[in-house]
């Protein structure tokens, strides 16, 4: 099977600095994969990348068959990148903003209604996103993710601010993952709560992937 992800000595600059200086990675579907590392490590920039974000300056990097060095868009309508801005406008309700990301990714008609219920978010269905606490934003950003219905999920900190009830929510989102055909990148310092959750470990040091830390814990289902 053709990996989700497979990328041999990317190199990606920010202005002249090597944010990625040689990455190797394979991503198979159906994989949570913890990316860890230090800050400056390059995390960030591996799922930009990933999500075709930023230009691959050398090596071969393709993702869900796209490959990046060539088409950097054709991809992004399968996969969701949840970053540290939450992309959302301040002038739309929780629900308008669930509904307009999930026709914007042609996603199926009740899927933005499935994840504000299942996201603990009905509470806040007609709430301007302008009025979310922090904690309430990221776990809208997360929902919306979810609403695009991707292949590949993209999560940077994804735990940081949320409340009690979105990081179950979240946790139950990576144990599920799998088994929904879904693939997962999550990028977090919050290691002992994540790894109970990644099927593998990939450590970042100064922007160069030193393999995986682990083998998975648990098989990981194939999608029929």
């Amino acid at each position: 099977m053709q990996p989700v992800v497979r990328l041999r000595s990317v190199v990606c600059l920010l202005g002249r600095f090597p944010a990625l200086a040689g990455v190797d990675l394979d991503v198979r579907e159906g994989e949570v994969v913890l990316l860890s590392g230090g800050n400056g490590a390059g995390k960030t920039t591996l799922l930009r990348l990933i999500a075709g974000l930023v230009p691959v300056h050398s090596g071969d990097a393709e993702v869900l068959g796209c490959d990046l060095t060539r088409d950097r868009r054709s991809h992004r309508h399968e996969l969701a990148l949840v970053g540290h801005d939450s992309g959302c406008y301040d002038d739309l309700t929780v629900r308008e903003n669930l509904a307009f990301a999930s026709r914007a990714a042609e996603g199926l008609a009740d899927a933005a209604d499935r994840v504000l219920d299942g996201f603990g978010l009905a509470p806040l269905a007609d709430t301007l996103h302008g009025r979310l606490s922090a904690g309430q934003r990221r776990r809208l950003s997360v929902a919306i993710a979810l609403a695009r219905e991707p292949r590949l999920l993209l999560l940077d900190e994804p735990h940081a601010g949320l409340d009690a009830e979105g990081r179950a929510g979240l946790d139950f989102v990576l144990r599920e993952s799998p088994a929904e055909g879904r693939t997962v990148i999550v990028a977090s310092h919050e290691l002992d709560r994540t790894r109970a959750l990644a099927s593998r470990e990939v450590v970042l040091t100064t922007g160069q992937a030193h393999g995986t830390l682990r083998e998975p814990r648990r098989r990981v289902p194939a999608r029929a």
